[in-house]
């Protein structure tokens, strides 16, 4: 392992773009002089809607706002700015709104900026290829992937690793932003620190737990400083109020992940199984211990499509009576609903009954304690809006009026906080591409396009 450097530092100012950088501290950030900022701007937590529509994880102006930011420190301290996922979902359409927004700002100020783009959208009929080749596997417990659902996608993405930014490196020397389609979430940090010539494992590791920004801070914050030496790195938030502790850098470590100690990603496999988190100061963490064991390479697929139009009613339950026989009182109304529509497969509907089991389901381990109001939503899915509309419309008057054993009144089981009673919320997607597919070339499927502005 050669060094290119000492050290490598880097600031990353917020876990998610668009979400609001903290000035006063992002400046202090600045002031300890990175050398890079990274800046995830994607993930898939807020659902398919993204992919499946097109939509952009925050406002335009909230982006040009963080943008304006960024782009004076790239240009004013030279220090290069590399942002991933574009938009949140990672498109090529979001690559570009992204550029678009950095070249207004440098027309507008007279800023001169090399660019790489690196873009994620990835050929259905690639995909189709891996897939008769047998090189596309599901992602968790899926059905296996279908040429007909590839179709189906509005778009798919394939999150890259470190060596689409890192080839960018190699190319255009002198870069000064990066600004990537859909991303494994560590790859910016991580693949500056490798371009270094830092281990791969102590690299990934701090890539995973500086793109949620300071969430590994006590209290959580969102500007996080990293300085990755050979033998481990250093996490500090600027702010003085947000102090990086050994147990919750270790606790965030374990942060989205389905086992405590392995992380998956592009190439490879991250194992924490002999980490050290060390207490350097009050404030500060060394990390050490970190391996990175490669394994066959392979991308996660994301795709989505849409499925029709969703409509909610919110209902506020209170009666001790019904609430007691709350499942068996549901029954009755999806029966009623089902005899009204006719054909219980031309639609979905989904009861969620916050106060018992909304956020767990069938995972909530507390099946004892009885409620002393429930919160309902009633969610339906149809081919329409106008369709979804009635049939949620149906659902809440039944709700409303359904008698039950034990009823003192003779209607208004439940209150509605809000007009309209039901609130139409437009196409609905779901997620049908979430697959891992093997690629030989880790930067064969996400082109680079240089530009400067």
């Amino acid at each position: 392992m050669i060094l290119k450097k000492k050290e490598v530092r880097v600031l990353t100012p917020l876990g998610m773009m668009g979400y609001g950088i903290p000035e006063k501290w992002y400046h202090k950030g600045v002031e300890w002089k990175p050398d890079v900022i990274t800046v995830d701007a994607g993930s898939t937590d807020s659902g398919p809607q993204k992919l499946g529509l097109g939509a952009m994880t925050c406002s335009r102006e909230a982006y040009y706002k963080e943008f304006e930011l960024l782009l004076d420190t790239c240009y004013n301290k030279k220090i290069p700015v590399f942002i991933s996922s574009a938009g949140g979902d990672g498109t090529n359409a979001h690559v570009d709104i992204f550029l678009d927004i950095v070249k207004e700002i440098a027309g507008k100020k007279g800023y001169h900026f090399k660019i790489a783009a690196i873009y994620s959208d990835i050929d259905k009929e690639y995909i189709k290829k891996k897939i008769r080749q047998g090189k596309v596997a599901p992602c968790g417990p899926l059905e296996n992937l279908t040429e007909e659902e590839v179709d189906l996608a509005s778009n798919i993405v394939a999150q890259m690793g470190s060596e689409p930014f890192i080839k960018a490196m190699k190319e255009c020397k002198d870069l000064d932003i990066i600004i990537s389609g859909r991303s494994y979430d560590p790859a910016p940090t991580a693949a500056y620190a490798i371009y270094h010539g830092f281990d791969l494992g102590l690299s990934w590791h701090m890539g995973k737990i500086m793109e949620c920004g300071a969430l590994c801070a006590e209290p959580a914050g969102r500007n996080i400083f990293g300085i990755m030496h050979e033998d481990g790195f250093t996490l500090e938030a600027p702010n003085p109020a947000e102090k990086c502790k050994s147990y919750s850098v270790a606790a965030h470590t374990l942060y989205e992940k389905a086992h405590p100690y392995l992380l998956p990603g592009p190439g490879g496999v991250l194992d924490l199984s002999g980490c050290n988190f060390e207490q350097i100061s009050d404030s500060a963490v060394k990390v050490s211990g970190s391996k990175f064991v490669p394994k066959t390479y392979t991308v996660k697929l994301e795709g989505a499509k849409p499925v029709g139009f969703r409509t909610i009613c919110v209902a506020g339950i209170r009666d001790p009576i019904l609430i007691g026989q709350i499942d068996s009182y549901l029954e009755h109304i999806r029966e009623r609903v089902d005899e009204f529509v006719g054909d219980p497969k031309s639609y979905e509907l989904i009861f969620h009954v916050y106060g018992r089991d909304g956020v767990m389901g069938e995972c909530e381990p507390d099946t004892e304690t009885v409620p002393k109001e429930l919160c309902v939503i009633i969610e339906v899915a149809a081919a329409t809006q106008n369709q979804a509309n009635m049939i949620c419309n149906k659902a809440r008057t039944e709700l409303l009026h359904y008698p039950y054993e034990g009823r003192i009144a003779t209607g208004g089981n439940c209150g509605f906080p809000f007009t309209p009673l039901e609130i139409p919320l437009g196409e609905v997607c779901k997620f049908n591409v979430y697959h891992i597919m093997e690629i030989d070339d880790p930067t064969e499927v996400f082109p680079i396009k240089y530009l400067e502005v």
